[in-house]
């Protein structure tokens, strides 16, 4: 495939009949519109870079929210999914299939489960987090314990773990009964979970919230103090999962009781998981109590294996941390900005004044795609392929954008 093409022809939809603000318009005409106006109309992708309706390339530093972890038309996800498709494309859970039993192998095996441990497949982030918060129902217990300024889906159960009140607002009341308590404060999560606490739910990483980081021993505290209570600890892995930080999982050193995983898992393909540790747990939902109609199809069985395959085998771990380390050390030294944090290839710009949706957008027309998390702060999340020279590539326009948001706060 020729990096100079634009838009590409399609068995289903000429997508060379209309230009960009032509199909927005069409978008505006037919599609609900909870997403406000797409920034962009994007008709291809090839490795870490996406070409829109008009002909113009984007480097993707986004990643589809953390999503490409191959980056655009990996050949070997896209030889995985279509020979699996060529063969069984779908069997609902009446059955099972070879694909799905591998994969959920492969998943306790990185997880390093203990004997017991066991995998629900899904379709996303929220279903995955909706599944476990069912699982706390199980204990006897219905009290919660979560974040402030996390971010867990959006369906009733995941937005219930959810903080943010924007979010929230419109669609209360929702079930209950969940308290939220200060990020990265060990104190809080002592004085909030007793006797009666179902579950502590939390992100290692708060990705949504602008890469938020604990201190390293809080995890570890959480685990402590959930042990002591007989709760159950829940990491939320969506965002941070699947090499996205420099390891499988951000949570390294400590086993929770469940885990979420989507987003990179399937490398574009929707795919969620719900991880119970152990055979106590794994045996507080039985037959019947949950299900999925799509959960675990072959396809998206094929996709997970073989991103997970991909990673292993090209060094995409050992990458995310040379990059990202390159990312966060690079974007420093503008008076815009007030500093980095990140781990891996998840990665956060803080800046001094609220104008990060300003450099966002410069840096768009500039060809590159970042996402503005919150008014002071820019997250990066791009494919694990992403290279040295590519992420030079952007280090080295960014000054330029930077300078045009400070142009218009001055």
């Amino acid at each position: 495939m020729s990096a100079d093409l634009s838009a590409q022809s399609s068995p289903l939809v000429d997508l060379n009949q209309d230009d960009s603000a032509a199909w927005l318009a069409r978008y505006g005409r037919s599609v609900l519109g909870v997403f406000g106006t797409p920034q962009r109309v994007l008709v291809r992708g090839e490795g870490s870079y996406v070409w829109d309706a008009d002909g113009r390339r984007y480097l993707d530093l986004l990643g589809g929210i953390a999503v490409n972890a191959l980056g655009h038309a990996h050949p070997f996800l896209v030889s995985a999914v279509t020979a699996q498709m060529a063969t069984l494309g779908h069997v609902s859970n009446f059955f099972t299939h070879p694909l799905q039993i591998a994969l959920a192998e492969r998943i306790l095996e990185l997880a390093g489960a203990p004997e017991g441990s066991a995998v629900f497949f899904c379709n996303s982030g929220t279903e995955a987090n909706e599944a476990a918060f069912k699982l706390t129902r199980r204990t006897g217990r219905t009290r919660i314990i979560a974040a402030e300024k996390a971010f867990h889906g959006r369906t009733m159960g995941a937005l219930a773990l959810t903080h943010k009140q924007a979010y929230r607002e419109p669609f209360a009341p929702l079930p209950g009964d969940v308290e939220h308590v200060p990020f990265g404060s060990v104190e809080a999560l002592e004085a909030a979970v007793d006797d009666s606490t179902a579950a502590v739910f939390l992100e290692p990483i708060q990705g949504e919230a602008g890469v938020r980081i604990p201190p390293a021993d809080y995890l570890a505290a959480a685990r402590r103090i959930t042990r002591a209570h007989g709760a159950l600890l829940i990491l939320d892995e969506v965002q941070t999962g699947i090499g996205r930080t420099g390891t499988w999982f951000a949570h390294q050193g400590v086993t929770p009781d469940a885990m979420t995983l989507a987003k990179g898992l399937g490398g574009g393909i929707p795919v969620g998981t719900l991880v119970v540790y152990g055979a106590e747990n794994a045996a507080l939902l039985s037959p019947g109590q949950h299900g999925t109609t799509f959960g675990g199809n072959p396809i998206a069985a094929a996709a997970g294996l073989a991103t997970l395959h991909v990673i292993e085998r090209d060094g995409l771990l050992e990458n995310a941390v040379t990059v990202g380390n390159q990312l966060s050390a690079g974007v420093l030294g503008h008076p815009l900005v007030a500093g980095a944090r990140g781990q891996g290839l998840l990665q956060a710009i803080e800046l001094t004044q609220p104008v990060a949706a300003s450099v966002a957008a410069h840096l768009l027309e500039a060809g590159f795609i970042v996402n503005p998390v919150a008014p002071d702060t820019i997250r990066l999340a791009p494919p694990l392929i992403l290279t040295a020279e590519q992420a030079e590539s952007f280090l080295a326009a960014l000054p330029a954008a930077l300078d045009l948001a400070s142009q218009e706060i001055s």
